[in-house]
């Protein structure tokens, strides 16, 4: 749950879910809400695979998958498996034999479409591979990929069908003893996607990873993920998330991550509040944000930096943030720190000092000494 007891307004209680592992990354119950992506290499190349998996764990990934369509993957997955610092999903689609290959090569987690991966009996052999190897499974819905049976019945894709879906797939765990499972049930649509998962909270206790499925390029995806994934998580949905994009999977992470400390569900990094800029502002505001944003991406430590353009919302800004710049006049601002009036600088000195101070503050917090300026008070 996210309290906070001086502004009760911005609580979230999440859905109580039982607790699952992937590899050493607790999913569901009381853990944080991880955060994955997906590689978009051929997977039988080790190097380009693997230098993905490291991209994505600096930007903060807690889990990756990985797509096994073919035997030269699943063979590569062992070495990839043994150099990530990062648990691997194995992504499988219409061949069962994958999975148990995947299992073998050491994957923390299955990932298969009831849509697609075969019969029951296809589906047993996988639950005994994962039981045989430590595997969690995750049951991926999808609504472009529904069953056959389930798309007479409905006559098109939506909520209901879906649901029905995982359920089924869940019941076959379950006949099988086997629940270290979680599911999703993803569409492209944005509506579809939030109804479903609605629905899919209320029958099951499982852990639910979510998802807007094909959501786009970076910022129509970007959008349509915060509006699905946002509104859910709000309610108190969700327990791991992909935000999927036509972009590199580091850019998945970290609109990922901005998701969710929106919603103070999670908090990494230096997060940058900053105005729009206007005929007011004292320095160009959207090529500093720019440059900071480049230069603070190796800050780990939660913490915050406003830069605002001028001295309406400026001092309000700041006075809530770790580390804060105002525009002012004469080609200079102000500096605040922890919240407080510090001392002016000279624009062309500014994000050169702002670095310094800001990886200041992030050391000390590090060290114990002070904690971040906390942004809700």
């Amino acid at each position: 749950m996210s309290i906070n007891h001086i502004r009760p307004w911005r609580n979230i209680e999440r859905r109580k879910s039982r607790q699952i592992h992937v590899g050493n990354v607790p999913v569901g119950g009381d853990a944080p809400i991880a955060v994955q992506t997906m590689t978009n290499t051929d997977s039988s190349d080790v190097k380009a695979t693997l230098g993905q998996i490291l991209d994505a764990a600096e930007a903060g990934a807690d889990i990756v998958r990985v797509s096994t369509p073919d035997a030269a993957s699943t063979q590569a997955l062992k070495e990839i498996v043994c150099e990530s610092p990062v648990p691997i999903v194995a992504d499988i689609h219409f061949h069962y034999k994958r999975a148990i290959e995947a299992a073998e090569a050491g994957a923390a987690c299955l990932r298969i479409n009831p849509g697609n991966i075969g019969d029951e009996k296809r589906v047993k052999e996988v639950i005994q591979a994962a039981k045989d190897h430590g595997c969690s499974i995750r049951i991926g819905v999808n609504a472009g990929s529904l069953e056959k049976h389930l798309l007479e019945k409905y006559g098109e894709p939506c909520p209901d069908a879906m649901v029905e879906s995982g359920l089924e797939h869940i019941r076959i765990l379950e006949d099988n003893d086997f629940r270290e499972y979680k599911i999703s049930v993803k569409a492209s649509d944005v509506f579809m996607t939030a109804a479903a998962y609605q629905q899919l909270a209320d029958v099951t206790d499982a852990p639910i990873h979510l998802g807007v499925t094909e959501a786009g390029g970076f910022v129509s995806g970007t959008i349509k993920s915060a509006i699905g994934l946002g509104q859910l998580l709000w309610m108190g949905i969700g327990d791991t998330m992909r935000v999927s994009l036509s972009a590199d999977p580091v850019e998945e992470v970290k609109v990922g991550f901005e998701i969710l400390k929106s919603l103070g569900l999670r908090h990494r990094g230096v997060n940058i509040i900053s105005c729009p800029s206007c005929a007011r502002q004292g320095f160009d505001v959207i090529k500093t944000v720019e440059a900071l944003e480049t230069r603070l991406a190796h800050i780990h430590t939660p913490m915050s930096l406003s830069i605002i353009g001028c001295v309406v919302n400026g001092p309000g800004e700041a006075l809530m943030t770790d580390v804060g710049f105002t525009g002012g006049g004469a080609g200079s601002g102000m500096v605040y720190l922890a919240g407080k009036q510090s001392h002016k600088l000279s624009n062309d000195q500014m994000v050169d000092h702002i670095v310094e101070q800001v990886e200041r503050r992030a050391a000390e917090i590090e060290a114990g000494q002070i904690e971040s300026q906390p942004e809700d008070l």
